[in-house]
């Protein structure tokens, strides 16, 4: 019973062998976790255009969820900058910034993304994962991160930026820059300056200094800490809010709120497919961070659960005034680094924020906005890797096409557009590689019982025989491609007499591929050529069998390549000392 149980809820499996050290490791990384958070959780809300103490809402009771059903031993859960700035983009169409619609069209929007991802593990739909191309996200997270800085220039300088693409921010801040407030510039200059310097430069001087490598990275992980404080009590002191300098201001003393999401249909119907990219986008960056991080302790986590997982976070921002969270790469590298072994840490991390939440927010009223806006940009310039650009052109230009593509119309036109291009992209590259499959020519090794590309090797071919290696499984996409090859190849040849499909990476047959294949075999038989199939694995065989394909074929099933050779050509017998040579290594083909 416990077994099964503990398929839906991990927490019964690591939590039977917690002992007092996995206790000291756990708490010693949510302290750090949690430092690190708490500017962050402020920053990103800022980014969603919520008020900063839904970040710190959106971090606590969502972490606990995780904690009972999360897969990932190391996951940390919580606002994420992609996430973040997808949801301002969302909301902003359907609400006005700081009102009351617009609160709940988050808490709306994080209980569909929550929604979709639990129906998605109850049905294990984790697979679906895969359809989107790795480049691409990796093109679409880079393009987000310098949308996101370019988004940061106006709280970093005091002027407003509008629009979402790029072009668009950009020619908003171009036309106010006589407006720039010289105190927020200086502040926002010095944060960013600072942040930098303590993300290279802090660590080797503490270390220098003769402090241990745990307290000089949690010194170092402290680092917006001290800029927050060091910011908030110059605006305090020399009175910078008088002179234009913005500020978080109040912000409410207490543990998050129970709030409801809106059923209103209009709404629902202006956010569902938006919560499913969200939804869709947060899962891919959640499982990706989470499968790295497991492999790195040989652990492993479930997909499908982590859908469970994280659309129950969701929910629960949802009913404590939130918004879309999923799993973050900064901070679940700096959980795993301060050496997380269980969950429990994001539980542990969850009652530091919560005590914050209580105790904290009044501290940070005079915080100045162009502080976070710095942490926020030190942040996601992690997340830009433009080298994907350069790998992608090197090994594939429909892989670079696709990068590129992505990355322009994020910058171009904003996150939804952009994420919604890499959805398709990815999509329509698969379609690409599939539709038009490898088919090589293939013939017989010399001494060998094996049948290698007649372009790239030395092998012996019969003029009456045309044996084509077929490297993918056909279905509706990809078989009149086939049957378009062999019947451009047959009819110049007046020596052919046989044509043997090889299909040993043929992993399915659709019923629209039989149909062709059966066509194909008629047309053939009137030329006067024999369709034969070698190779064929024992499923896809199971299911030819089911039907009348195998009783009107004009050729033969030969269980190997190179028995069909030997029955067509007549070249070896039984006895032939070929036949049970050993391998040799190919001999490449001369030019």
């Amino acid at each position: 019973m416990i077994p099964r149980l503990a398929r839906w809820l991990p927490i019964l499996d690591w939590g039977r062998h917690y002992d007092r050290a996995t206790f000291g490791s756990d708490l010693l990384a949510a302290v750090i976790v949690t430092i690190m958070l708490i500017p962050q959780s402020l920053a990103y809300a800022l980014l969603a255009g919520l008020p900063p103490e839904a970040g710190l809402y959106a971090s606590i009771l969502p972490i606990l969820l995780y904690t009972l059903l999360g897969s990932s031993r190391v996951l940390a859960v919580g606002p994420v900058a992609v996430v973040s700035l997808m949801t301002a983009a969302t909301i902003g169409q359907v609400a006005e910034a700081g009102t009351a619609g617009y609160a709940t069209a988050a808490l709306t929007l994080a209980f569909l993304s929550g929604a979709i991802l639990l129906a998605m593990g109850a049905l294990r739909l984790g697979f679906l994962a895969n359809f989107l191309s790795h480049p691409v996200v990796a093109g679409f997270i880079s393009a987000s991160g310098i949308l996101i800085a370019a988004s940061q220039i106006g709280t970093l300088t005091g002027l407003k930026a509008e629009g979402h693409g790029l072009p668009h921010q950009l020619a908003s801040l171009a036309g106010q820059v006589g407006q720039v407030n010289l105190p927020t510039l200086l502040i926002g200059a010095a944060s960013l300056g600072f942040l930098f310097w303590v993300r290279r430069g802090l660590k080797p001087l503490l270390r220098r200094a003769g402090l241990g490598p745990r307290l000089a990275d949690m010194v170092t992980k402290a680092g917006p800490v001290f800029a927050i404080l060091a910011t908030s009590l110059a605006v305090w002191s020399l009175d910078l809010g008088a002179q234009g300098v913005a500020v978080v201001g109040a912000v409410p003393q207490s543990l998050p709120p129970f709030t409801l999401p809106s059923f209103d249909l209009a709404l629902l119907q202006d956010l569902i497919l938006p919560a499913a990219l969200i939804a869709l986008i947060g899962f891919v960056e959640s499982v990706s961070v989470g499968q790295t991080l497991a492999a790195k302790r040989r652990q492993r986590i479930d997909p499908d659960q982590e859908l469970v997982a994280l659309g129950a976070a969701n929910l629960g921002a949802s009913v404590t005034g939130g918004f879309p969270v999923t799993g973050g790469f900064a901070r679940s590298v700096v959980n795993f680094d301060a050496g997380a072994q269980t969950p429990a840490a994001g539980a542990f991390t969850a009652l530091g924020l919560a005590l914050a939440a209580l105790y904290l927010t009044p501290f940070i009223a005079f915080l100045p906005k162009a502080t976070l806006a710095a942490t926020i940009v030190v942040a996601v310039l992690s997340l830009v890797d433009l080298s994907i650009l350069k790998r992608a052109f090197t090994y594939s230009r429909a892989d670079f096409a696709a990068v590129a593509a992505t990355m322009a119309v994020t910058l171009l036109a904003g996150v939804e557009a952009g994420v919604s291009a890499g959805v398709l992209l990815s999509l329509l590259l698969h379609l690409l590689r599939t539709a038009r499959p490898h088919v090589a020519e293939v013939g017989l090794v010399p001494g060998t019982e094996h049948f290698r590309n007649i372009h790239r090797f030395d092998v012996e071919t019969d003029p009456a025989i045309l044996t084509l290696r077929v490297d993918e499984s056909l279905y509706f996409a990809n078989t009149r491609h086939l049957e378009d090859l062999i019947l451009a190849r047959v009819p110049g040849d007046g020596a052919l007499r046989h044509v043997i499909l090889m299909c040993s990476a043929v992993n399915e047959i659709d019923l629209s591929a039989l149909e062709t294949l059966e066509s194909l075999d008629e047309r053939l038989r009137d030329m006067g050529v024999t369709l034969h199939l070698s190779e064929v694995k024992g499923p896809v065989m199971d299911r030819l069998r089911r039907t009348d394909f195998l009783t009107h074929l004009s050729g033969r099933v030969f269980v190997s390549q190179f028995e069909g050779w030997c029955k067509l050509t007549g070249r070896c017998t039984a006895g032939d000392p070929q036949r049970h040579a050993r391998p040799i290594a190919p001999v490449p083909a001369t030019p």
